[in-house]
């Protein structure tokens, strides 16, 4: 018998009034849910064949609430809870016993609201605060959040180029703006896909299998290592001397194979069409060994020191953006095949 949540049981398939098929509800089920006679159920057919049996009066979304205790938390590790909780999918967040007047607690509760979205402070009193998500984890579709994503970070890339063609440096001064805005897209997809793996609700509402939130979370974090390397790069054109390159040689050439290969990428997240994946992957796999041989003649070339390091930084750079560019390919293929597959028995031709 089934006990509780996580048990299972068998139940034979009834035959009534020689044309309906009938199988009885587990009664520890239908006091758990609080199931009336002529109440009614939602029943969906999974593409694996299973049925799922839900309450129509169900909560959509379980209310989650964490409670964080300051004289518990390190002040160094508060952010890194408050994200654990974020990211685990809590819709309040209660911080406790927050020393009087604290400075350290302040800066990193800020630090907490900065780097995500959704969440704001409700009520502060008595030495705790509470915060509280006005997201709905279903509202905004996952491919939005790529979107947002991919926009800052290309948005980013054609500044950077535009900046070693003549432009001021002024031009990407917010860099780090850019790379926080990507990373807190990032949180947010890593919390949504965290509760549609709790709630098929929620998954239902993103529109996506609970397997392709695990692929879409995984396309965000390519998105946001290539970012990773734009703020790199950005962050040394602002602080160190920049040479003079020329945009039709290595390693500047890459960045605008670099786009076209990523911008085909991202219209195949809804297209999914092998050969033109295949293609890009194979215009990043030649803009790599491209970087890659610049940097072994850029290692026996006679050049200042200081400009040689800047080169080499900004091609290794170049060469991961590539390189995470083709893994975000590797996943839509992934994606491709999941969603092509189909059941069978072992015995059907």
């Amino acid at each position: 018998m089934a006990e509780g949540l996580g048990g299972y049981e068998v139940r034979k398939v009834q035959l009534t009034g020689g044309a309906t098929y009938t199988i009885s509800l587990p009664k520890s089920w239908v006091i758990e849910n609080s199931i009336q006679a002529k109440n009614p159920l939602r029943i969906d057919w999974r593409p694996s064949g299973a049925l799922r049996i839900t309450p129509l009066n169900m909560i959509e979304n379980k209310y989650q609430r964490a409670i964080l205790s300051c004289e518990e938390i390190q002040i160094g590790s508060l952010h890194d809870h408050l994200m654990g909780a974020y990211i685990s999918g809590a819709d309040e967040i209660l911080i406790t016993n927050i020393e009087t007047n604290s400075k350290k607690h302040q800066s990193e509760i800020r630090r907490f609201l900065k780097n995500t979205r959704g969440f704001e402070i409700i009520d502060e009193e008595n030495n705790s605060m509470r915060m509280v998500c006005l997201l709905n984890s279903g509202e905004m579709p996952l491919y939005a959040s790529l979107n947002r994503m991919y926009s800052q970070l290309v948005s980013l890339m054609r500044d950077i180029l535009l900046v070693f063609d003549g432009e001021g440096i002024e031009l990407i001064e917010n860099v780090a703006e850019r790379e926080a805005d990507v990373d807190a897209m990032l949180y947010l997809v890593e919390r949504q896909v965290r509760v549609a793996l709790d709630s098929h609700l929620v998954a239902s509402s993103l529109k996506v299998s609970r397997h392709q939130a695990l692929e879409y979370s995984n396309l965000a974090r390519s998105l946001e290592r290539m970012m990773d390397h734009a703020f790199q790069i950005g962050t040394n054109l602002i602080e160190f001397e920049m040479p003079k390159l020329a945009q039709t040689s290595a390693p500047l050439s890459a960045i605008p194979q670099w786009l076209d290969a990523l911008k085909e990428l991202m219209i195949n997240i809804r297209t999914k069409e092998s050969s033109r994946i295949e293609a890009a992957r194979n215009q990043l796999k030649q803009a790599q060994k491209s970087l890659e041989s610049h940097e072994e003649v850029l290692m026996r070339s006679n050049k200042k020191a200081a400009t040689i390091l800047f080169e080499f930084k900004l091609s290794e750079s170049l060469r991961r953006q590539c390189a995470y560019a083709r893994d975000f390919g590797e996943i839509l293929l992934n994606l491709k095949v999941n969603d092509e597959m189909f059941s069978r028995r072992p015995n059907d031709e």
